[in-house]
């Protein structure tokens, strides 16, 4: 086995919010970074930022090149092999996407659903949103996702399954709701369908969020933030909303749960183990009423 991987150096990296922030810095401009920004990524704190940063510094994975009163962060070149064969090498700038490939692909899933201008909307509306958001990585890929689940919620609003729909919102996307969601899909598999969505998306979900999910076998796939979209709504049976205040939208016929929970934003993840324990129990008993809704 490659020596590297024992060195002291990459053990840093084995916590998930660490090698976040080193993929974050390979990813920036001129591969430096602040602490703020990374702060700003991530939604964490600035203070928890810089206590990684100081481990990471420490170990030798990155370098501190002070500029006035700001204090840039980069890979220690010596170090950058040693992380490529932890986190795999560094993706090469990509051209601009072929978006009317993508076009044409979402067309044809959607032949007799969806005309193509409709698809063409949809996609340049969905593209739009993400973009918004200033960071917005991959956008491509996620941009078309998001349209699919757009397209799909638009026509279940139109021609119902049966299959009832929930969809968790909370302010980015990034914590509670997408804790929730992922727990329901467990349980649920494909009686239900799941949906989420953030008031203010966040650039990505949490890196504490995804240890948690995974601590109970739960993946998180490829799941990102979204921000809030009236096909959504329209086609859930099931709004949940947490800490989004009046955001979300009301329309008659769907039921709608408010859950007080605290926001995993900045907090150890003890604290992150017991909002998903909550969010657990609030799952296991809702699950049997979507159940009942499905079969009636």
């Amino acid at each position: 086995m490659d020596p590297a991987l024992h060195t002291p150096a990459l053990a840093v990296l084995a916590d998930p919010t660490r090698s976040r922030i080193v993929q974050l810095i390979r990813e920036a401009d001129g591969g430096r970074t602040l602490v703020g920004r990374l702060a700003e990524q991530l939604g964490l704190r600035q203070p928890t930022v810089s206590h990684h940063m100081a481990a990471l510094h420490a170990d030798g994975v990155v370098i501190r090149e002070p500029e006035g009163r700001r204090v840039w962060y980069s890979i220690d070149p010596d170090q950058e092999a040693r992380i490529a064969a932890v986190l795999g090498t560094p993706a090469v700038p990509a051209d601009e996407p072929d978006w009317e490939r993508m076009v044409d692909d979402l067309a044809a899933r959607y032949r007799g659903v969806f005309n193509r201008e409709t698809v063409a909307r949809y996609l340049a509306d969905s593209r739009d949103l993400l973009a918004a958001r200033g960071d917005a990585p991959l956008l491509a890929s996620r941009a078309a996702a998001f349209t699919t689940a757009r397209l799909d919620d638009l026509n279940r609003a139109a021609h119902p399954s049966g299959i009832p729909t929930v969809l968790f919102v909370c302010v980015q996307n990034a914590g509670r709701s997408q804790l929730a969601a992922g727990i329901l899909r467990r349980l649920a598999g494909d009686r239900v369908v799941v949906r989420t969505a953030g008031s203010a998306p966040a650039g990505e979900v949490r890196a504490a969020i995804v240890t948690a999910l995974d601590e109970i076998g739960v993946a998180i796939g490829g799941e990102f933030p979204k921000p809030l979209t009236e096909e959504a709504v329209r086609a859930a049976d099931v709004v949940v909303t947490m800490g989004c205040g009046d955001a979300c939208p009301v329309y008659p016929g769907r039921r709608y749960l408010d859950w007080d929970l605290a926001d995993p934003v900045g907090t150890p993840l003890r604290v992150i183990r017991a909002i998903r324990d909550d969010i657990h129990e609030r799952i296991s008993a809702l699950l049997p009423e979507l159940i009942d809704m499905a079969a009636a």
